[in-house]
């Protein structure tokens, strides 16, 4: 019989062997660690659940993460808001790790991580992004982002998007993030039915971002949009009818065509008035 002694060599060598076969569980990144474009540094937790919250986060929801590290933001959405999530990261151990977390936390069933680049990987489909990456590439991915459908919910850690302003600013001790809701495109002229008695109007916007301007015109007669905006889909403003008083307006945008209707007074009044529709189309294509 080989003696213990003989015999321990090969146990070594086998013991080496299943060890180097094993996933790196021990992998620990480091703070500040430089990836493709950025140092990883995670996000405070208090500040994710904030962000989460300030998008509006729930079961419905696709939430997708752009420079995942650790997976902190998709196990969260996934865990204490109920969506479904996934992270693209570009450090490949990061991004196992990350895969590992998601099942460490029950939550591998709604959470996925890819091992990527987020210039390349299609998440047009998310209702959700999460970004904590730097200015310039916040800028490089705005234009992406923008084209995604309207609203869709954006909030980034420290970093905002050059003249895009944000629709909240999120303070979280000395941490700071911000929340914007994509717009729907409505620059440019529409036709509108329903404003009011004097007909058909014409409707002039310019827009930079959820951003607006314009005028609105019965024929000759032309007057200045008020506090137009655009959430999302949903264009709101003000303006001046027939009898002098002040009408708003709230009308969805679908693809060439606005629908919605007028709003009616605000407050406890005796006879609430029919809803009046309103229907525009576009006419500069």
């Amino acid at each position: 019989m080989p003696s213990i002694a003989r015999l321990w060599p090969l146990m070594a060598l086998v013991l080496l062997q299943a060890c180097t076969s094993l996933p790196p569980e021990t992998y620990a990144p480091k703070l500040g660690q430089m990836g493709k474009d950025v140092m990883w540094l995670p996000t405070r937790d208090e500040l994710v659940t904030q962000l989460l919250t300030a998008a509006r986060v729930g079961p419905e929801d696709e939430v997708v993460d752009l420079g995942a590290g650790d997976g902190k933001i998709p196990i969260a959405a996934a865990r204490q808001f109920g969506a479904r999530a996934w992270g693209i990261e570009y450090n490949k151990d990061l991004a196992a790790l990350a895969q590992r977390n998601a099942q460490r936390a029950g939550v591998a069933d709604r959470v996925r991580i890819v091992h990527g680049d987020i210039f390349k990987e299609d998440f047009s489909k998310a209702t959700v992004v999460t970004l904590y990456l730097l200015e310039e590439l916040n800028a490089q991915l705005r234009p992406t982002i923008l084209a995604m459908r309207p609203g869709t919910r954006v909030v980034s850690n420290t970093f905002s998007m050059g003249d895009w302003e944000p629709d909240q600013v999120i303070r979280v001790g000395t941490n700071t993030g911000y929340f914007w809701t994509v717009p729907a495109v409505v620059a440019g002229q529409w036709t509108l039915q329903g404003l009011d008695r004097r007909g058909p109007a014409r409707l002039q916007l310019t827009q930079r971002h959820q951003r607006l301007g314009g005028t609105l015109a019965w024929g000759a007669q032309v007057q200045p949009v008020l506090g137009a905006r655009i959430d999302g889909a949903d264009l709101h403003f003000s303006f001046v009818n027939a009898e002098g008083q002040l009408q708003a307006a709230k009308l969805q945008v679908q693809g060439q065509t606005l629908a919605g209707a007028l709003i009616g007074p605000y407050g406890m009044v005796e006879v609430q008035p029919e809803m009046v529709k309103v229907l525009g189309q576009r006419i500069d294509n």
